[in-house]
């Protein structure tokens, strides 16, 4: 990131102390090297719990590390030895930002830290806000969603396999970085920030409604398939086997739809013996099936490159399921400015996505991630002053690799 032009570096002369392993605080500190601060991940010698985490090439490197950990400087300290908790804390201290998933460290918690560094900032994800333990599976089976996951009639809890609150536990734990660096050079005081992954799913399920709509209503959300709630949205199977998501959630898109499948009439005629108003999203959704079987003939008929081609010319929400492999060699990868070419040291050379936003009408790139221990030696001398003949001795010591 440091031959990127400035536009695309907005956080460039922030450091950061990552101490984490998972999902959330790694996507966090990738995040915010991304947007060019210096992000120092330290773990201990010989890794964390996700160095070697799945998926792995067939010699055994992790592509869940390298995937997480783009654009980072790797230093590896024995955390569990009081020397080296000094030099992590001293790492800390210079850096003044830690974000953190590894909560309850008195050594490296918020009060230890702030008493070296006044205006630190601290951010600690845990589970739960009582302080209890929890990931992404665990919080979200105790929340509701798998319960309403899968077909329509089905009995049992079906989990998803997007970690959805690790992605958002990330995001807002670079977000409120970023908000305290403001605040720190707005008033020369740090902050201690607290960010549950539980508090986390529990927000976003309560602001999409489906807390609410418990409370208020005293109903549970029905387990519906593929069907979109509140409004039309179906899967639908070509001729030749392909499926599709179909999504109608404008009185335009609906309008298409039924024309584009030769249904308008029989659209109204439905509508006229139902007594529905179908320009209203709640009646569609409420006559779902009704109407899916008005559809499906259509697309029955029709092979997916007849469907691809007719759909193209509407205004439907509309694409066809397919698989990573496919999405992978598809044009919104191959043809995406958001992906270049990485060379990543151990695992390959593919395209490798950068930071999703598009500054003045760029993406800042993917920077290969480290492997463990890359950069101690170099952090060490930098960032501590340490001459070579005492990294030496940390290393004989096994203190640092």
């Amino acid at each position: 990131m440091t031959d990127a032009p400035e536009a695309l570096r907005p956080l460039a002369g922030v450091r950061i102390i990552e101490i984490s392993s998972f999902v959330a605080v790694p996507l966090a500190g990738m995040t915010l090297a991304q947007l060019g601060a210096e992000v120092i991940r330290v773990d201990p010698v010989g890794g964390a719990a996700d160095y070697r985490r799945w998926p792995v090439t067939d010699d055994g490197e992790s592509i869940y590390w390298a995937g997480l950990n783009k654009g980072k400087r790797s230093v590896a300290v024995d955390m569990r030895s009081e020397q080296g908790q000094d030099l992590v804390v001293r790492l800390i201290a210079e850096a003044g930002v830690l974000i953190t998933n590894v909560a309850g460290r008195q050594w490296h918690s918020y009060d230890t830290l702030a008493a070296m560094r006044p205006d630190l900032i601290h951010v600690e994800i845990s589970g739960r806000a009582d302080g209890g333990t929890g990931v992404d599976y665990t919080v979200n089976a105790g929340l509701g969603f798998p319960l309403v996951t899968g077909p329509e009639g089905l009995d049992v809890p079906v989990n998803h396999v997007l970690p959805a609150w690790d992605v958002a536990c990330g995001l807002y734990t670079a977000l409120a970085v970023t908000t305290a660096l403001r605040h720190r050079d707005a008033t020369g005081q740090g902050q201690r920030v607290s960010i549950p992954l539980e508090n986390v799913a529990l927000a976003t399920a309560g602001n999409l409604s489906f807390l609410t709509e418990v409370m208020i209503n005293g109903t549970d959300r029905p387990r519906i398939g593929n069907s979109i709630y509140g409004q039309y949205g179906q899967q639908f199977t070509s001729a030749d086997g392909a499926a599709f998501m179909i999504v109608a959630l404008t009185g335009r898109h609906f309008r298409d739809l039924a024309e584009v499948t030769g249904n308008t009439k029989a659209v109204a005629a439905l509508g006229e013996s139902l007594g529905a108003d179908f320009t209203d999203e709640g009646r569609r959704y409420r006559h779902r099936d009704a109407l899916t079987g008005l559809f499906t003939p259509w697309f029955s008929a029709h092979t997916a490159e007849e469907i691809s081609a007719a759909l193209s010319g509407t205004s439907i929400l509309w694409e066809r399921y397919r698989s990573f492999a496919d999405a992978a060699a598809g044009p919104s990868v191959t043809d995406n400015p958001l992906f270049t070419t990485l060379d990543q040291p151990r695992i390959g050379s593919y395209l490798a996505p950068g930071l999703p936003v598009a500054i003045d009408g760029s993406y800042p790139p993917a920077v290969p991630s480290p492997a463990l221990g890359d950069h101690t030696a170099q952090v060490l001398a930098d960032t501590l002053g340490l001459e070579a003949d005492e990294v030496a001795r940390l290393t004989q010591a096994g203190t640092v690799a």
